[in-house]
């Protein structure tokens, strides 16, 4: 599994860059894909970003013998200029391991793909200083049980804005 200081992952989307924002941005979107969790931003710099843990989540923790909080990740915005750029600060906040590292910096960028009209190309740049359990939880795995990381959530949310439902089926 990759640890590495800067992630930055890419997928070509056949949607508007507003559709694509949305589904960033908006908790009716946020919580119809990847892991479910609704995000709430204030998008404005110096803004609030929190997501917040399911009942799903809730209900598998305690299964298991362990509590997730109620918000999982937290931050701050540092940019935001829709539909085109959102950068952030980052902390996960799930297991006392990844809430004890600083916060990350998060960067979404939605272009105009050059090869072919009515697509757009979200990069996603994840930069991780001194937050190697971080990035190690975002790069994600099926293998270790760490989940699908930034490749699955992006999987996913390109699939929900395209088709209207979820590689889950929501």
């Amino acid at each position: 599994m990759t640890t590495e200081t800067t992630q930055v992952y890419r997928v070509w989307i056949k949607a508007s860059p507003e559709r694509i924002w949305a589904a960033i941005t908006d908790p009716e979107w946020t919580s119809r894909y990847a892991y479910a969790s609704p995000a709430d931003y204030e998008l404005k710099p110096g803004g609030s970003y929190r997501s917040m843990a399911t009942q799903e989540m809730k209900d598998f923790a305690k299964a298991n013998g362990f509590e997730v909080p109620d918000v999982i990740v937290d931050g701050e915005v540092i940019e935001a200029d829709p539909p085109r750029r959102l950068v952030q600060t980052w902390r996960m906040l799930m297991d006392p391991g990844t809430a004890a590292e600083p916060f990350t910096t998060l960067t979404y960028e939605i272009e105009e793909a050059k090869m072919q009209p009515g697509v757009h190309k979200l990069t996603v740049t994840h930069e991780l200083t001194g937050a190697p359990q971080t990035a190690a939880m975002v790069a994600g795995t099926e293998d270790d049980g760490a989940g699908g990381g930034w490749a699955w959530i992006l999987s996913d949310l390109k699939t929900l804005v395209e088709t209207g439902s979820s590689l889950a089926g929501r």
